[in-house]
């Protein structure tokens, strides 16, 4: 099964990173977050990827196609030109770049890879986010309701204390930073039905994938949350990549299952 990652996003609200790189570029631990991304699904048996670029592409274009380079030692004879490569850290990694548009949209960029699909079910992620979601659990949840979409759901801690008041004012309970129980979200990590495309026709490129259609495949009933307790995060702002990379160097990167 395939893995479809959205990488083309301009990256706005981490200008101080994507000045010179596209997001899922930027590095936690000396990697970009778009690997982490890779290892998370490659842990479940899932390496073969589509990665949707936009936004400075060249550079993943580069990083992929000098991965194996950057990760073996090698010997260069430069009377002939030539390279003789030994042991190679590299991973076992299938990747398809695809030129998806600097300006497309998500849904577009979707569309956009279908050719690149077989006509079989494929999943669907965010080049800047992680999460410690059991992908397994995920596409076997899929294949038990059969609907066309599955999107993983997930509940933000909130970044505040929580407070329970009675009439006259007083704090009868605190709580700091709890989860807004009420409300799931939208965390990536999709698994999608061929049929998908039935919702992504004509010209979609100016059309956000969390719009139209996926408010059209609840509508139909077509689309379910699977809902998942444990980590998760995305890399919004500067703040995140910060919080990532202390985790990281912390030995507590949450996402880290491989």
């Amino acid at each position: 099964m395939k893995v479809v990652i959205f990488a083309g996003g301009l990256g706005t609200r981490l200008a101080e990173e994507t000045d010179v790189r596209p997001k899922p570029m930027v590095e936690i631990g000396g990697k970009p977050i778009l690997w982490h991304i890779m290892k998370i699904y490659e842990h479940y048996g899932f390496n073969e990827f589509i990665v949707c670029l936009g936004y400075k592409g060249y550079v993943i274009k580069e990083y992929f196609t000098q991965y194996f380079l950057r990760n073996a030692d090698l010997t260069v004879n430069l009377a002939n030109n030539s390279i003789e490569y030994h042991a190679s850290a590299s991973e076992n990694f299938k990747v398809t770049l695809v030129e998806t548009g600097i300006h497309t949209k998500t849904a577009g960029r979707l569309q956009h890879v279908q050719k690149y699909l077989d006509d079989e079910d494929f999943m669907l992620t965010y080049g800047d986010g992680v999460s410690d979601v059991n992908i397994n659990q995920l596409l076997a949840y899929h294949q038990q309701h059969n609907k066309i979409a599955t999107v993983t759901s997930i509940q933000l801690d909130s970044r505040f204390g929580g407070l329970e008041l009675d009439k006259e004012g007083n704090v009868l309970a605190f709580r700091e930073k709890a989860k807004d129980e009420s409300k799931w979200i939208n965390g990536g990590f999709f698994v999608l039905k061929p049929e998908v495309f039935h919702y992504l026709k004509g010209d979609m490129s100016n059309m956000m994938w969390e719009d139209d259609p996926l408010e059209q495949l609840a509508g139909d009933g077509q689309l379910a949350a699977f809902r998942h307790e444990g980590f998760w995060k995305p890399m919004d702002a500067l703040r995140d990549k910060i919080e990532l990379e202390a985790m990281w160097k912390n030995n507590n990167a949450k996402w880290k299952v491989w």
